[in-house]
């Protein structure tokens, strides 16, 4: 049984200004249609994050929809299971779930009424199933846990993890007996664990309250021969253990993650086991790409590009050392690369080299201590700004129960 494993695909997803990255995502399914039939793929999981927002726009609607009805036609692929992620809305992606069970999708977009909804037993007409899989999508905090009053932000984020854990287990409890008649078990999550050899959380919209709801390897029961992963953007093992494992995004989703590869992997069971794994590079149709420095400097960088090999232009981001009228050097840019002959555009700035902004405010001696906002989570933030309005008691637990409800909701 051969599975390939993805997530984090964020179709619809766009830049500042407008700038939509549909013509690579076209290009990634594309290749992934000849990569499931060049390697036998059997069934193909997608890890959550199908779609960058709740309400897609049309074309990455059509662009899903087109990809699964051109699967239909795999000669290989004779499942696909798709689980929602933080960025879906389970209603959209279980709006048309009935009818792609008829194409042998089996969409799980949210937690469902029926518990035992999340387990499926592939190939779903066969008589005696060749693997199993706990279908499990993102866990909202409704889905592990209820709110009780008067509990501190420790307590919940422990009864968030506990929710997760369990979950899991209810599950294993249900398929574990299936490793005993020779069937391999696999396990989805959408989810922060920690232990990642380099984890990128920061690049990624905020799970849940606090510690990011993050759990650690150990909460996945041993009967799981693969868990595949998504939310984390850079592929990577959870906690050493090798079936454990995000696949990354295919595309880079920002600037940040010009340095992380894309892949997804492609999984080989023989049984109950952990499956030979196999890391699968995603061709890069678009490079995204930085220029920092002096005017000057990125001025020579943009002219000097070279952006040979690649089918689209490349994006930039460029962020300028201060000290020139901003008009001018917005100006400046702007005509550089426009004389690139369509080498590279730059969708974000220019603006200010934040590091030595930062800098020179901490050279200050009266310049403000304090971490940065990127190192906040929006549950601190709000607590924060709770303490600034000297409120009572019981109105800042309340605020602070609706905040939580409303976090869990996105």
């Amino acid at each position: 049984m051969r599975v390939l494993h993805t997530a984090d695909w964020h179709l619809g997803q766009r830049f500042q200004h407008g700038y939509d990255r549909l013509d690579e995502h076209r290009c990634f399914l594309d290749w992934l249609l000849e990569t499931i039939e060049a390697e036998f793929v059997d069934v193909l999981v997608v890890a959550g994050d199908v779609f960058d927002t709740g309400n897609p726009p049309a074309a990455a609607r059509k662009l899903y929809y087109q990809f699964l009805a051109r699967l239909r036609a795999s000669a290989t692929c004779h499942d696909v299971v798709i689980v929602g992620g933080n960025h879906d809305s389970a209603d959209t992606l279980n709006a048309s779930a009935t009818l792609l069970r008829e194409l042998r999708v089996h969409v799980v977009g949210g937690v469902p009424g029926r518990f035992e909804d999340q387990c499926l037993t592939l190939p779903s007409d066969a008589a005696e199933p060749r693997l199993v899989v706990a279908a499990v999508p993102f866990l909202r905090d409704a889905d592990v846990r209820h709110l009780i009053s008067g509990e501190s932000t420790e307590e919940r984020e422990a009864r968030l993890r506990n929710g997760i854990a369990a979950h899991y287990q209810r599950l294993a409890d249900l398929l574990g007996h299936y490793r005993e008649v020779g069937v391999p078990v696999l396990a989805t999550g959408h989810l922060f664990a920690a232990g990642c050899g380099d984890n990128d959380a920061s690049t990624e919209r905020p799970l849940s309250i606090g510690a990011l709801g993050q759990i650690t390897a150990d909460a996945f029961p041993a009967c799981f021969d693969y868990v595949a992963l998504g939310h984390l953007h850079r592929p990577q093992v959870v906690g050493q253990r090798p079936h454990i494992r995000y696949s990354g995004s295919p595309i880079p989703l920002s600037f940040s993650e010009t340095d992380h590869p894309q892949q997804v992997m492609l999984l080989t069971f023989d049984g109950p086991g952990c499956p030979e794994v196999q890391a699968l590079t995603v061709p890069c149709e678009r490079r995204l790409v930085r220029f920092r420095g002096s005017l000057e400097s990125v001025l020579e960088q943009l002219s000097t590009y070279d952006n040979t090999g690649f089918q689209h232009e490349a994006w930039a981001e460029v962020a300028v050392l201060p000290g020139l009228p901003w008009s001018e050097v917005q100006d400046r840019v702007r005509e550089a690369w426009q004389n690139t002959s369509g080498q590279v555009r730059v969708v974000a700035g220019p603006r200010p080299l934040r590091e030595q902004v930062e800098e020179a405010a901490a050279a200050t001696p009266e310049a403000p201590a304090g971490p940065h906002l990127d190192e906040l989570s929006p549950q601190l933030v709000f607590e924060q700004l709770l303490d600034a309005q000297a409120l009572e008691p019981a109105a800042r637990e309340q605020l602070l129960r609706t905040f939580d409800e409303l976090l869990a909701t996105q």
